[in-house]
């Protein structure tokens, strides 16, 4: 099978199927003939146990572990509820704290959360891990470098084209034949739309948060 197969069989994306092979998890054959990767059942069944573990949470280096053969998979589990249970021991701490705060009766402009920052820190101090919701603050700023970056390509582009046409019109018998005329106005086109596409796909993948999607499978 070829990864597209693949990626339709498991429902894990090429990318991820990639990353995987990058980390050592996933081998797959290469075709003497084209050098292309060629999958079989047996990547397919690594990919699936892959898919599950990570759907549970397991970081990479214990999946590693137990292909292997280091460890089996229940010895594995074992130190994954291990894990589980302090995170569950996390979100109870973190609620019974924000459970302290729903008597609250200030205002956000009055608040002393140079006290509360402070209370924070101390359970973590303890164990505790809070959420740190300014990573996905900046979620929105990765918009800007390709939204701009297309404006621009597709912008000069455009000048490109106009400038073919102007000097048609300035200078018609000047110009090259029609159809190679087409073809140079054509080009640029094609790249306006190919530009178009990729910003499409890239701003799906940000929304999506598919750069990070080797963390969720």
């Amino acid at each position: 099978m070829k990864i597209n197969e693949v990626e339709a069989l498991v429902g894990i994306t090429k990318k991820n199927i990639r990353f995987y092979e990058a980390e050592g998890l996933l081998t797959p054959q290469r075709n003497s003939e084209n050098g292309y990767r060629d999958y079989g059942s047996p990547e397919v069944e690594i990919l699936r146990r892959i898919k599950l573990l990570r759907k549970l949470g397991f970081p990479l280096e214990e999946i590693r572990q137990m292909q292997s053969g280091c460890c089996t998979v229940g010895d594995g589990m074992r130190r994954h509820l291990v894990l589980l249970d302090r995170e569950c021991s996390n979100l109870e701490s973190a609620r019974r704290f924000c459970a302290e705060l729903t008597d609250c009766r200030e205002k956000l402009d009055t608040l002393d959360a140079s006290a509360l920052l402070n209370r924070m820190e101390q359970l973590e101090q303890e164990g505790t891990t809070f959420m740190d919701r300014q990573k996905q603050d900046i979620k929105r700023r990765r918009y800007v470098a390709p939204v701009l970056s297309a404006l621009v390509m597709a912008l000069l582009m455009g000048f490109m084209i106009w400038l073919m046409v102007w000097a048609f019109e300035v200078d018609p018998l000047g110009a090259p034949p029609l159809p190679i005329l087409i073809l140079l106005i054509a080009i640029p086109a094609v790249v306006i739309l190919g530009v178009g596409i990729a910003l499409y796909q890239r701003i799906r993948e940000i929304g999506r948060n598919k750069d990070d999607d080797y963390k969720k499978y």
